[in-house]
């Protein structure tokens, strides 16, 4: 089914620019520590032979040098950043396009928790959309923007770098799509996947409370469908909501997920040891810099961490094999997941096995060889969807028929 035209999201192209200035100042002065630092590493050496006072000619001179471009960077960045905010007030906000907001989830993914903690104007603010715009989450607003909203919600939550006009692919939009066949009302979650993922499932669980007591009709169903990350936002949600007494997780009937990566993901493991060999020499440990500008929500991803716990106490840089506390399933939810592998049905097991090109297979189905951490989703609620990358997860007829049924069941 073609889904219909989407009208566009508001944007500010010079709050845009803004956002980008901040953040190339930002990039500057980074650099700047950083060749700072490698700099005072490869001094150090001579400095040595040369005697304490080469070691504080080389090195104050460097500092002061790199204390000048600094400040002067800043102080440009400064100038600019106050005039784009006042271009911005005065042009008003425009529609935005597919591309823009492509660019802008890519962005967050990446740095989004610096975006957040900077007042970036291109941080991504949570909120619950459709048709790629915001839901004012009072009853009177959302019975103007769903006049024919459902007792069933079904909520679908993207993953990392995508944002809720993701779901639209490949001529088909499981939201639309289930809301024809099965009759229930879809919303989309648009987020900072940047962020860590507790720190998003604590906004999500709010998100939810405060649209489940607004919804027009009386709720008798929630579902929600999350690819990838947005699956473990969604178990971070559901724990920090029940913690907290929300209503809507009583409400909560069915939870799929699309190639999430429960127990982590590879490439960010890749990434972390990487890391750790540069921090191995003097010379080599002012790279670690570089690796660690991966989001906070990436990081998350080396084990699958949903709660704070679990990042606070492993820092981005720790060498703690796995610190995260066990989080089971949530507890009277019929829970659904679905892997993907490019292998064949028929290849050899290692194929089979090797997953969708970002999460392997017994991650997305919550296997584990530690039984504290294994999901126990029952054998009927599992699917291997085969030939199959991450990212095809949602754009699959096959795909969107075993949702569809469990969702129906």
């Amino acid at each position: 089914m073609k889904a219909a035209h989407r009208p566009k999201p508001p944007r500010n192209p010079a709050a845009d620019l803004r956002g980008a200035g901040r953040l190339a100042i930002d990039a500057i002065v980074g650099v700047t520590h950083l060749v700072e630092a490698m700099h005072a590493s490869i001094a150090r050496r001579p400095a040595l032979l040369g005697g304490p006072i080469v070691a504080g000619a080389v090195n104050g001179t460097a500092a002061l040098v790199y204390r000048g471009v600094r400040g002067v960077t800043r102080a440009v960045g400064g100038g600019i950043d106050l005039a784009l905010g006042a271009l911005a007030s005065a042009l008003g906000e425009k529609a935005s396009t597919p591309a823009r907001e492509t660019l802008v989830a890519v962005l967050n993914g990446v740095l989004g928790d610096h975006l957040a903690e900077s007042g970036n104007p291109l941080a991504i603010a949570m909120r619950l959309r459709r048709d790629g715009k915001p839901l004012e989450l009072a009853r009177e607003a959302l019975a103007a923007a769903i006049p024919a909203a459902d007792a069933k919600i079904v909520v679908l939550a993207h993953g990392l770098c995508m944002n809720d006009l993701g779901w639209k692919r490949d001529g088909s939009d499981y939201g639309a799509d289930l809301a024809r066949d099965l009759g229930c009302t879809p919303v989309y979650l648009h987020y900072n996947s940047g962020q860590h993922v507790s720190t998003n499932g604590r906004a999500f669980a709010d998100e939810l409370e405060a649209l489940v007591a607004a919804w027009p009709a009386p709720v008798e169903e929630l579902s929600i469908v999350a690819h990838s990350m947005g699956g473990l936002v969604a178990r971070s949600a559901h724990h920090y909501g029940s913690a907290a007494g929300h209503a809507w997780p009583r409400r909560l009937r069915k939870l799929v997920f699309l190639g999430t990566p429960h127990h982590g993901a590879p490439l960010e493991r890749v990434g972390h040891w990487l890391n750790l060999l540069y921090e191995t020499t003097p010379y080599t440990a002012p790279l670690a810099r570089l690796g660690n500008v991966r989001s906070a929500g990436i990081t998350d991803l080396r084990h699958g961490s949903v709660l704070d716990e679990d990042w606070q106490r492993r820092g981005s840089g720790a060498k703690r094999a796995d610190p995260r506390r066990p989080v089971p399933l949530p507890a009277g939810v019929q829970c659904y997941a679905v892997a993907a592998t490019r292998g064949r049905a028929h290849a050899p097991v290692r194929d089979r096995l090797i997953g969708d090109g970002l999460v392997p297979v017994p991650s997305a189905l919550g296997r584990h060889r530690d039984p504290r951490f294994t999901l126990a989703f029952p054998a009927s609620h599992q699917w291997i969807a085969y030939g199959t990358s991450h990212l095809e997860l949602l754009g699959q007829a096959p795909v969107y028929e075993r949702i569809r049924d469990w969702l129906a069941a």
